[in-house]
Parts: structure tokens; C-alpha cells; sequence
């Protein structure tokens, strides 16, 4: 047998064994990121399956590739809108944070390993990043609900940390190995390594789009690999030319993401799962590395590190920052506690072993051992923390799946399914009273195996799949009416304008909305109008109303057809 032949099977024993083990997760209340790493733990050397491997760099390489495919999958799932909302507490997260994590953390690992001051520093800045993969997984698997701003601050500042920690990591190795000057030569390292990863980001992100929407491939499965070789050739160009390919990659996949083009949404799931099969890769070979005995010499050095990481080092970093943009206390706690460190500390471990750095292992050692405490505790520990904190809420209507109208060309419209939840708003209510956006239909109804077809007086009820034909624009007002509690469709309502129906009752926009157009729930929005404005209603007419404004759209006649509503 061929040695390749070996590995192949290898591989896909790993992979399947590593998907397997992350049905547990939910069931031992461990992130998931925690199974795969002790599947190559129990994999390797001194574990039961007794493979060697001991290649740094190897494993950087490949640790580097997936972890790039991670961070693109996480720009192209992230809105605008949410990076517009949270970029300036991110932003300061991501960098002073890192920053001020990795001073308080080095100066106590210096102390705690008896090590010089820079190589301590070296220890906090490898560790002073959060990890987007083991972020991304727990706040989009394991069942949390916090609101958008808190989940959106916590997914930029963790997708966009990185490029901070690698130049405090690269710069410190400089100084340590190479006898580099510290001061100018690294402010121009930082520099280049923020400036030429966003230059590039920007230009390969509006030309990939560009490229997508004009090519007319034969095969729709190369649409996919297309949009990935995009993203690749983001990373690759900034890396050469001495940017952060990390942060040029993220910043290409939000781009993309944001921008419609031909085959989205078969693109995104491809996406998601060769990030998935990334994470099992990055994961499974990490834990191959690590020697589980060597973890035992440094386990209470590591546990000390740990602590002074979850419970000083990154509170003092983050209340700081959030308190300046209006955090309250509740929410710096969720968000000092959710500071999960992952691959990216492992990975950047290996760069002291590849620059020859005395003492390389050590440090490797107890990063391996930092992360391990980190995700199992302060990763098994959230929903306990978020329910305490009192910032859980119920959690929205999710999709099982978006459909596009590929058939039609480039229609700016999408077929969504809704499933109603177990104890969903909508529940008991006839499909004419949901206070749908004008234009969106309901297409089809399912209940178990039973076709319903969709009409007015249709009663909804609990585990019923919807699909939903509509514009892209209106797709997060639709979220808000089939969301399980009326306070989270308050919360997330977007700030753009939502048309209604002129004959859309104010009670329905209530029950679906949450919000409140006068004391008389009875009337329509014709009416209300009408009222509001009896000798001036015609077509751009707006009145005030409990801070929302309404603006009549069209009319027929002297009857209003459309109305739309917006914050006043």
C-alpha cells in the first residue's frame, strides 16, 4: 500500500471520528473546538491511536490555510450593518485590548516561569488574541441568545484581533532572535502589516465581485470555488507584498458577503462547510502535536497564566473600552467572560519553535495548556454566565434554508424557509394578521407531512414550515415576525423602511413588530393616516406618531395602498 493511501484513510478516520465527537458537545456542554483537540490528543503518540507527528512546520502551514478559510467564512457571514453598528468598540477591542491583555498577561508569565521580560511579553501577545473559530461556533451553535450588538461586537473584535496579536508575536521574535530595533521598526511593521492587509482586502473583495457577476461559467460548482480563490488571493497578495493576509482575507469575505451575486447561497454553504472541515482539520492536527505528558510538567504555571487571563488581564482590557461607548456593567461582563482563546494561540505558539527561540516548547506548552482551560471553562461556562448576567433572550425565527431563484437570472428576489418554534408569536394567529412587508408571499405551507395552502384565514401553528418569497431588503423584518418573542423583534428591527399595506391593522403591526401607532388598535394604516392628516393625505404624505414617521407610498384613487413606516 502506498503511503498516500494510508493517509487518505488516516485523514477520513479523523475527520468522521472529529465530526462524531462534536454531537457531544451539546450534551457535555463543551465547545466543540475542546473535542477536536482532544481527538488528536487521543490520536497521537501517547494516546490510543499512537501516530507520530512532530512538524511545526507542517502544522503552521496547515494550521495557516484553514485558519484563513475560517476567517473568510466568518466576512462573508457578517452584515454590514452589524460591523457599521460595533466598528469603533471592535476596532479599539481589537487592538489596545490585544494590546493591554497581552502587557498584564506577559508581565505575570515572566514572574510565573522565571523568564526574561520579553519573553514573557512573547507568552501574553501569543495568547492576547480571541479566537473567531471558537467564537463564531459557540455564539452560532451552542444555542446563546444575546443581543446584536453584543454578538456583533464580540464576532468583529475576534474575526479582526488577529492581525494585532501576529504583528506583537512576529515583532517580539524579531527583537528576541534578530536583535530588531524596537520603536520605529516596529510602528512600520504595524503599519504594513494593518495598512497593505486592508488595502488588499478592499481591492481583491470589489474585484472579485465584479469578476463574479460578468463571468458566465458553465459549471454553477465553480461559482463557489471561484469566490474561494478570491479569498485565497487576498491572503496571498497582502502576505507577499508584508500585509496581514488574516485581516485581508476577513475584509475581502465581508465584501463579497454583502454583495449579491449569481449562486450565493449555494456559495455560503459551501463555505460553511469547508470552514467546518477547516476547524476539524486545524483542530484534530493541533492536538496531534501537543505531548500530553509535557502538558502535566506545566499544568499549575499554566492554570496560574489562565487565571490571571480570564479573570484580570482581559476585564481590565475590555471595561475600559466599553464603558466609553455606553456598555453597562452586565454587558463588559459577557463580553470580559467570552474572551475564548483557540487556534490562533496554538498556531502562533508554533512561530517560536520555527524561529530556533530557546525555551520555544516551554512556551508552547503552556499556550496548549492556556487554551484548553480557556475553552473548556469560559466556553462551557456562557449560556450559565449570559442567563445570570440576564442578557439571554429568546431566540429568533431561523431559516433552515434560502433558496435561490437561479432559473430567473439575476432576480432581486429570494425563497426563504421559516419554521416556527415551540412557542412562537405567530402561533394562533391567521396568516392575514402577520403584517407581512408588501410584496413578500407566502408561498406554501407545510404541518408534518401535510401541504397547507397559504390563504388569509389560514391559523398558524406551532412547527409549521413556511416558505417565503421576498426582496432581500425586507428579509429582516420578516426575521422579526416569526421570532419567538415580540422584545427581540424590537431589538432587532433594522433602521430602513418597512412598506406595509394601507389595510395592515394597527394591532397586527404591534403583534409583529412591536410597534406601537396609537392607542386605537383596531384601525388600519389607511385610516390611521387619514386621521392623522384629513385634508393633506396624497402620495409622499408624512405624519408622526410615537416617533415613527409614516409616509404614504401609493395610492389608487382616493384609497392608500401602501404605506411605509421608519423612525421619526
Amino acid at each position: 500500500m502506498f503511503s498516500i493511501d494510508q493517509l487518505i484513510l488516516l485523514a477520513a478516520i479523523l475527520i468522521l471520528f472529529g465530526i462524531l465527537s462534536s454531537k457531544l458537545s451539546a450534551r457535555l456542554g463543551l465547545p466543540v473546538l475542546v473535542l477536536f483537540l482532544l481527538t488528536g490528543m487521543l490520536a497521537g503518540e501517547d494516546g490510543i491511536g499512537k501516530i507520530a507527528f512532530d512538524n511545526p512546520v507542517t502544522a503552521h502551514a496547515l494550521g495557516t490555510i484553514a485558519l484563513a478559510m475560517i476567517l473568510f467564512d466568518g466576512g462573508l457571514q457578517t452584515p454590514v450593518s452589524s460591523i457599521k453598528s460595533v466598528w469603533k468598540p471592535a476596532s479599539l477591542l481589537a487592538t489596545w485590548g490585544v494590546l493591554v491583555t497581552a502587557a498584564i498577561t506577559g508581565a505575570a508569565a515572566a514572574y510565573i516561569l522565571h523568564l526574561p521580560i520579553l519573553e514573557g511579553l512573547l507568552l501574553g501577545a501569543i495568547v492576547g488574541s480571541t479566537d473567531a473559530a471558537a467564537v463564531f461556533s459557540l455564539l452560532r451553535n451552542a444555542g446563546v441568545h444575546i443581543n446584536s450588538r453584543l454578538k456583533s461586537t464580540l464576532e468583529i473584535e475576534s474575526a479582526s484581533n488577529d492581525p494585532m496579536a501576529i504583528f506583537l508575536t512576529v515583532g517580539l521574535l524579531e527583537v528576541l532572535v534578530n536583535d530588531m530595533e524596537p520603536g520605529i521598526e516596529l510602528l512600520r511593521l504595524f503599519v504594513m502589516q494593518m495598512g497593505i492587509g486592508a488595502v488588499v482586502g478592499l481591492a481583491v473583495g470589489w474585484t472579485s465581485i465584479k469578476v463574479i457577476n460578468r463571468i458566465h461559467l458553465v459549471a454553477p460548482g465553480l461559482y463557489p470555488v471561484m469566490v474561494a480563490a478570491f479569498g485565497l488571493l487576498s491572503f496571498g497578495v497582502a502576505a507577499n507584498l508584508g500585509g496581514s493576509g488574516f485581516l485581508a482575507i476577513f475584509i475581502s469575505g465581508v465584501i463579497i458577503g454583502n454583495t449579491r451575486f449569481v449562486f450565493q447561497k449555494n456559495t455560503f454553504l459551501f463555505h460553511d462547510g469547508l470552514a467546518w472541515l477547516s476547524q476539524i482539520t486545524m483542530f484534530v492536527m493541533l492536538g496531534l502535536l501537543v505531548n500530553p505528558d509535557s502538558l502535566l510538567d506545566t499544568w499549575l504555571e499554566g492554570l496560574l497564566i489562565a487565571g490571571v487571563l480570564i479573570l484580570l488581564a482581559r476585564p481590565l482590557a475590555v471595561a475600559p473600552v466599553l464603558k466609553l461607548f455606553g456598555f453597562n456593567l452586565r454587558e463588559i461582563g459577557l463580553v470580559s467572560w467570552v474572551g475564548l482563546r483557540g487556534s490562533v494561540p496554538i498556531i502562533l505558539a508554533i512561530f517560536p519553535l520555527i524561529f530556533g527561540l530557546p525555551g520555544a516548547q516551554l512556551i508552547f506548552n503552556v499556550v496548549f495548556f492556556v487554551v484548553l482551560i480557556s475553552a473548556t471553562i469560559q466556553g462551557s461556562a456562557l449560556p450559565f454566565i449570559a442567563q445570570k448576567l440576564r442578557l439571554t433572550e429568546k431566540p429568533p425565527a431561523t431559516p433552515a434554508a434560502t433558496l435561490e431563484i437561479t432559473s430567473l437570472g439575476n432576480v432581486d428576489a429570494e425563497i426563504v424557509e421559516y419554521t416556527l418554534g415551540e412557542n412562537p408569536r405567530a402561533a394562533g394567529r391567521l396568516l392575514s394578521q402577520m403584517a407581512l412587508p408588501d410584496s413578500t408571499v407566502v408561498a406554501m405551507i407545510t404541518r408534518g407531512p401535510t401541504v397547507i395552502p397559504p390563504r388569509g384565514s389560514t391559523r398558524l401553528h406551532a412547527g409549521d414550515h413556511l416558505f417565503v418569497v421576498l426582496r432581500p431588503e425586507f428579509r429582516p423584518f420578516v426575521d422579526c415576525v416569526f421570532s419567538q418573542a415580540i422584545e427581540a423583534s424590537q431589538t432587532e428591527l433594522p433602521k430602513s423602511e418597512l412598506h406595509l399595506k394601507g389595510s395592515t391593522k394597527v394591532e397586527d403591526v404591534w403583534n409583529s413588530y412591536g410597534i406601537l401607532l396609537g392607542e386605537d388598535k383596531s384601525s388600519t394604516l389607511e385610516q390611521l393616516i387619514k386621521t392623522l392628516l384629513p385634508e393633506n393625505c396624497k402620495p409622499n404624505s408624512i405624519a408622526t406618531i410615537e416617533g415613527m414617521q409614516i409616509q404614504v407610498v401609493k395610492m389608487v384613487g382616493e384609497r392608500i395602498t401602501t404605506i411605509s413606516l421608519s423612525l421619526a
